[in-house]
């Protein structure tokens, strides 16, 4: 099937398809078919393994077929599988009825007993709830590798300008000082305990049967350990057993891994807003590239819009995941079908994400430091010494020093002559009053720059 972006409904498919084009084989319905091919061997040759299951056995050739089938899928698979659904009218049993075709040459016709164990007493949520793990779990790495390398530009930015100062500003109002660095140290901290959080979650499988009970299994062979053999096929696919479910695995689990990125895409947000907030504010500088254009009318306009595209983006992913998260864990009795189509959304979820990330690093790779207007703001707000001035006026027991620093800076600019020749007429120890009178906004930084270095 020929795909011209330009017409694609969504631009995860079309405009950004470039930013997110390594979720294409996993979140697609291509990726999905494969998984449940990947799905439907393993059980195979595990059915093939286990002692108990006499009437299942395959010859070296056959079990390399077998491998074959799931290591070489393709397109051209997948669309067999799609075409053999238009007369099933059923995504899984399809799936069943092209690996008995794609496996009957190697097979033969001594093996076609055999391979009336595709599919043995599954149910479609068996094969389902495992290849959207599986997809869960791949995904998960794309993100997690951009999540990283996105984690250490700001890491690095923090460690580069850990002791350049800056005017903090809390409620939006000039704020004792801090340090560029420091600032971003607190993000990739941030962006750090977050990914700690996606990375602790291993998804949760089950293959069970038609309500979880293993019903089919031991009306066939009653002897054999179907727990034991199920979880040995859901570890070796790098997942976990959940061993109490209905008819689909609970996506519980599902559930907390989208919270969990959403929070992570939360930090994000909160640092895209923020950049923007600087960069209007002068303290960075937005390196120009040939060629690209600000605004359709002012020619001097150098626009933070991909801090704008980011913000925009993760409000989608989260906007998905967030609903995804609250929808999935509901199923009425042991199992509704609402779950089928919103799964089908998770690389929506994930796409948003990445693209989102990928602009923030593309914003990031444009900035300078405007060193001149740090300095500048810092130098005009000398009343942020109010703070270090009252504190040691508490120290040395003088009276109601707050309220005397209130009534000199509150609401008013104050310059450092002010500042100063209000401390000079201050009964301080000497140390203390030569500390102060070194002192300036631009030196009040606290662990600032010690601080930093932690990123």
């Amino acid at each position: 099937m020929n795909f011209d972006n330009l017409m694609a409904v969504s631009p995860i498919d079309g405009r950004y398809a470039n930013k997110c084009s390594e979720l294409q084989e996993i979140f697609s319905e291509y990726g999905l078919v494969k998984r449940r091919v990947l799905v439907e061997c393993t059980w195979l040759k595990a059915l093939a393994a286990e002692k108990g299951v006499a009437e299942c056995r395959l010859t070296a050739a056959q079990a390399k077929a077998v491998d074959r089938v799931a290591a070489e899928f393709s397109l051209a698979d997948a669309q067999r599988v799609k075409d053999i659904e238009r007369t099933t009218n059923h995504d899984v049993k399809a799936v069943e009825y092209f690996l008995k075709e794609k496996l009957a040459p190697a097979f033969g016709a001594k093996g076609a007993k055999t391979l009336e164990f595709v599919h043995f007493a599954c149910t479609s949520e068996d094969i389902n709830n495992m290849s959207h793990a599986l997809m869960l779990r791949d995904g998960k790495k794309v993100l997690r590798a951009a999540m990283d390398e996105m984690t250490a530009k700001v890491a690095a930015m923090a460690k580069e300008w850990a002791k350049v100062p800056m005017l903090a500003h809390t409620h939006g109002q000039p704020a004792s000082p801090t340090t560029v660095g420091k600032e971003l140290a607190v993000v990739s901290a941030r962006l750090r305990r977050q990914a700690g959080e996606i990375d602790r979650l291993v998804m949760p499988a089950k293959m069970n049967g038609a309500v979880g009970n293993f019903n089919a299994h031991l009306s066939a062979y009653p002897k054999v350990d179907w727990e034991k053999l199920a979880r040995k096929v859901i570890e070796s696919l790098g997942l976990r057993q959940n061993r109490l479910t209905t008819q689909i695995e609970s996506h519980d689990g599902i559930a907390e891994l989208f919270d969990a990125i959403c929070r992570w895409n939360s930090v994000l947000l909160d640092f895209d807003r923020d950049v923007w907030m600087y960069v209007s504010m002068g303290y960075f500088k937005q390196r120009t590239i040939k060629g690209e254009i600000g605004s359709s009318t002012m020619p001097h306009k150098v626009n933070p819009i991909d801090f704008e595209n980011s913000e925009g983006n993760l409000g989608l992913a989260n906007a998905v995941l967030g609903f995804m998260a609250r929808k999935l864990a509901i199923s009425r009795m042991q199992r509704d079908l609402t779950d089928s189509t919103t799964l089908r959304n998770m690389g929506v979820g994930f796409g948003y994400t990445l693209i989102a990330i990928r602009s923030t690093q593309k914003g990031l790779g444009k900035l300078e430091l405007n060193a001149d207007r740090l300095a500048e703001d810092l130098d005009r707000n000398w009343e942020v010494l109010a703070e270090p001035i009252q504190t040691v006026m508490r120290k040395v027991g003088m009276d109601h020093p707050y309220e005397r620093l209130k009534e000199l800076t509150r609401g008013r600019r104050v310059t450092a002559e002010i500042m100063q020749d209000f401390v000079k007429a201050l009964p301080l120890p000497k140390e203390d009053k030569a500390r102060l009178l070194k002192l300036t906004p631009a030196t009040y930084t606290g662990l600032a720059a010690k601080l930093a270095k932690l990123a």
